[in-house]
């Protein structure tokens, strides 16, 4: 499988930690050229080093996914530096989970910026690209609570499901031009999301939840097995979820 990710060129949002992280520094690792995005600049240039001093190839760009036209200058840094791009990680998220009847509306809008509209501006940013290569490969990170709402994850529960609509309408139109595109549903993950909520006493939930996490590195491994599906074989959806959880 590995032989399918050599030489693609994987654009990895969310690049500066967790799972976007791990992804970058996992398929950089398969002989990927990685370009990595994120709004923490400082932290791109410290992976992106590390990769480079290992062999690998990568790009770097400060990117806010919220805002569209920093999407869009991260897939040109793709191109001007490569030429293409296979394979667009949409993967930056947060969690702020509460409780509807708290009204933290702040917090929603937020999440439906970054979890919902970031992935329409990545999308929006490398279908073209896709189209005239007639081919690539879109993976959108949703999560285990787009399957199933519990309370105080409405409002985060509706932006995953979101994904999941879009990454299936997405998926039957892109057949037309060879376009790949795969979920990937992780649960409770080993990474910083939890940080991102700003309820104190949802906080302490998470927190608890979070003793039984994957290790990081399982989502980037699930992530390089769609990749590295033959080009014909397009791996729709992978779920993951801590053996603990019940």
């Amino acid at each position: 499988m590995e032989s399918n990710i050599a030489g693609k060129v994987v654009v990895v949002t969310g690049a500066s930690s967790g799972i976007g992280e791990l992804t970058a520094r996992h398929l950089a690792g398969l002989g990927a050229r990685v370009v990595l995005g994120a709004r923490r600049r400082d932290r791109l240039d410290a992976i992106a080093a590390e990769i480079r001093a290992g062999g690998g190839k990568a790009e770097v760009a400060a990117v806010d996914v919220a805002r569209r036209e920093q999407v869009d200058a991260l897939v040109a840094t793709a191109v001007n530096a490569f030429g293409r791009v296979d394979v667009m990680v949409n993967n930056a998220g947060l969690m702020p989970l509460s409780r509807l009847d708290q009204a933290r509306v702040e917090d929603w809008e937020r999440m439906i910026d970054i979890n919902l509209k970031g992935v329409l501006y990545g999308i929006a940013a490398v279908l073209p690209v896709m189209q005239r290569q007639n081919g690539g490969h879109i993976i959108n990170i949703a999560s285990t609570a787009g399957l199933r709402v519990r309370p105080n994850m409405a409002v985060y529960s509706a932006t995953k499901f979101a994904v999941r609509a879009i990454s299936e309408g997405l998926r039957q139109e892109g057949t037309a031009y060879n376009i790949r595109s795969t979920i990937i549903s992780p649960g409770p993950t080993d990474t910083d999301l939890p940080s991102s909520v700003t309820d104190p006493e949802m906080a302490k939930s998470v927190r608890e939840q979070h003793k039984i996490a994957m290790p990081t590195l399982s989502v980037a491994k699930a992530i390089a097995f769609a990749i590295g599906q033959p080009d014909e074989v397009d791996v729709n959806e992978i779920v993951l979820r801590p053996t603990a959880l019940s």
